[in-house]
């Protein structure tokens, strides 16, 4: 019986037919000892009927406010605000009847001090009851010893329900001790039986000892605190951390007791890199996409599906996805079908680097925008597979470029990498060669047509957080299979952005773009992997070199210590977007640029296939140069040859 009283709330009628109870009681009370006069022989002038209009207009009140609607055992506020409101409307209600009928017949109706004694005892009555129910829950709830001793972050009044409502979850898994605050101040208090401790990095270790918990819970909007690097303070400490998703979680307005633990998740990585959420112009977005028939390719990729599930959002007419991937294709169309219903999806598998099979994707639907998202983006793989990378992110990409051109896409959107910037490797050569030729095509066609031409945009921006073959995956597999982890260079760092985020400034990129432009985006500061690492295995509980070894492999072929996002000839335009800028970039003339992929084509079926394909790359490219790879030897032949071709500079910017 006891545990039925705490597992789930009183019905709704059960505590308004309480409350009704003890409203009767207090007009009773009044109509025994109150002393009353009778203005009439009718019943209606009597003190008990005056009583029972009270005690109606009462009942009507509570159920029209919802008095009973909360939970008491989570609610105080908000409870005790819709007594109050109760009292006051009665009372004023009642009143009003009394000065009315005072002006039209010579009598008050109502004694004003009844009304007033009616409303302080039926308030006290009441908000006693709930302060009874609340103290007995919370007694019996505490029986239970096996819930988990943990600190709450914060002493502000979220932080404070936050923990008030762990406290009273039935069969629930935290207990919480105390609440650490992170105010200047000097503290000394207790919130609801719960002490108040001020936060002191220097001594978090004994204070967590003190009250023998290892774990710290906080709430989302708190994490901003936590990546300021308070977030290591525990970690060098053990602190297990834990985070509550969101503080509006946990709903007081429900039918069943809010099961915040199962809101409550250890604290990932991701978390602690990402920042807060960008703000895109998601109006004008909408705008943009609405009712247009879209195109997206690599569309089972990690950005490629984003873009999707964005532009789906965005109230696309059709999507168009296309991309060789059967499997992921398939997962992708069981998504979409469960969370767009209303957006037509075709789904068009093939590979890019098939003209004859794109073009049909495209003579079917007639996208109005490309977004071109498929390429390969390995770089040691690619590194062994110069004419794979070279088939689809070059000749893949002019594919895709081309029947826009002929079948009038209005805009083309490329998705390109900070790999493209000065490349070190075969991958982020060919995606800057596939910069160049839709940057160029652009150009040729605005300067020999008089024709509204496609426009052509690329966006550039670095690592995407939790992407398909990224570090972060690596590394919690390998801490789950006890270690070692391995990292290239104690030395490289890496800029991280959320998918979400980079596919949003993507499509807003590609709103603001009239044509030859290369975006690039504020990717904010870089991610030095050691420390990421280091993090991750303390984030998993354990020791960095105890526990878990970290092992420095070296560099892998066209590896660079570190990325960047313009090379030393470029420079950037500002936007009405603080976090998209444009490139201002050396741009190629379009006969250049075909000859050159002219010759490209030729030595991917050369005897001497990777060799020439790499030496081509370098005379269209001449910053790229190979680092730790075989084809550092080709840097030397260049750098020794006479009058090397390169293609022609022509003098046209971005603005």
């Amino acid at each position: 019986m006891v545990r039925a009283f705490i597992a789930k709330p009183s019905p709704k009628w059960m505590v308004l037919l309480a409350d009704l109870i003890l409203i009767a009681f207090s007009c009773g009370l009044t109509l025994a000892f109150g002393n009353h006069h009778t203005y009439g022989d009718s019943f209606i002038y009597s003190p008990l009927a005056r009583v029972l209009l009270e005690y109606l207009t009462y009942v009507v009140l509570a159920v029209s406010l919802g008095t009973s609607r909360y939970i008491i055992r989570l609610s105080v506020i908000e409870d005790t605000y819709r007594l109050v409101l109760l009292i006051v409307s009665a009372s004023a209600l009642l009143s009003v009847v009394s000065i009315i009928s005072y002006f039209a017949f010579g009598f008050f109706y109502f004694s004003i001090w009844n009304i007033f004694i009616v409303g302080v005892m039926s308030f006290t009555l009441m908000l006693l009851m709930r302060l009874a129910i609340k103290y007995l829950y919370l007694q019996l709830s505490n029986v239970d010893k096996n819930k988990k001793r943990v600190i709450v972050l914060g002493s502000a009044i979220n932080s404070f329900f936050f923990a008030s409502a762990l406290k009273s979850e039935f069969e629930g898994r935290f207990n919480p001790v105390a609440l650490l605050s992170l105010s200047a101040g000097n503290i000394s208090s207790t919130v609801n039986g719960i002490p108040v401790i001020k936060f002191d990095p220097d001594s978090i270790g004994e204070i967590f000892a003190y009250y023998r918990c290892d774990t710290l819970l906080f709430l989302s909007t708190q994490l901003e605190i936590m990546r300021s690097g308070t977030a290591d303070v525990f970690l060098r400490n053990r602190i297990k951390l834990l985070m509550l998703n969101q503080v509006e979680e946990f709903d007081l307005d429900s039918k069943n007791p809010p099961a915040l633990s199962s809101h409550i998740h250890d604290i990932r990585i991701e978390d602690l890199l990402g920042r807060e959420p960008i703000q895109t112009d998601n109006h004008t977005i909408r705008n943009f996409i609405c009712n247009q028939i879209v195109m997206i390719t690599g569309a089972a990729g990690s950005i490629g599906s984003e873009i999707v599930r964005q532009v789906a959002a965005m109230g696309a007419k059709e999507i168009v996805l296309l991309d060789q991937a059967e499997t992921p294709m398939h997962e992708m169309q069981l998504e979409l079908e469960a969370s767009f219903p209303g957006v037509r999806i075709h789904l068009f598998i093939g590979d890019i680097t098939n003209r004859e099979r794109v073009e049909r994707a495209f003579q079917k639907y007639h996208p109005r925008y490309v977004f071109h998202a498929a390429a390969y983006k390995h770089v040691p793989m690619m590194e062994r597979n110069p004419q794979e990378a070279v088939l689809t992110n070059v000749f893949g990409t002019k594919n895709v470029a081309d029947l826009a051109v002929k079948y009038g896409v209005e805009k083309f959107v490329m998705i390109s990498t900070d790999k493209a910037v000065n490349p070190t490797n075969i991958m982020g050569a060919s995606k800057r060669i596939a910069e160049i030729y839709v940057q160029s095509l652009f150009y040729h066609l605005r300067n020999t047509s008089d024709e509204p031409s496609t426009r052509f945009i690329t966006t550039r921006f670095g690592n995407v957080l939790g992407s398909n073959g990224s570090v972060i995956p690596l590394f919690r597999r390998q801490i789950e299979q006890g270690g070692p982890v391995t990292i290239t260079h104690r030395d490289i760092i890496r800029y991280f952005m959320t998918i979400p985020e980079a596919c949003s400034l993507v499509l807003e990129a590609g709103i603001m773009g009239d044509g030859g432009e290369i975006f690039v985006f504020d990717m904010g500061q870089p991610v030095k992997i050691w420390d990421l690492a280091e993090r991750m295995i303390s984030l998993s509980g354990l020791r960095v070199g105890t526990d878990i070894k970290i092992v420095e492999t070296g560099l892998r072929p066209g590896e660079k210590l570190y990325e960047e996002l313009l090379n030393e000839k470029e420079h950037t335009i500002g936007t009405h977007h603080k976090k998209i800028m444009i490139a201002r970039v050396r741009t190629y003339s379009f006969a250049d640029v075909v000859e050159h992929l002219g010759r490209l084509e030729k030595c991917l079926h050369s005897c001497n296939g990777s060799h020439d394909i790499v030496a081509e790359m370098k005379h269209m490219v001449p910053e790229f140069k190979s680092n730790n790879s075989i084809y550092q030897k080709i840097d030397s032949e260049l750098s020794a040859e006479d009058g090397s071709e390169n293609m022609t500079e022509i003098q046209v910017v971005n603005g």
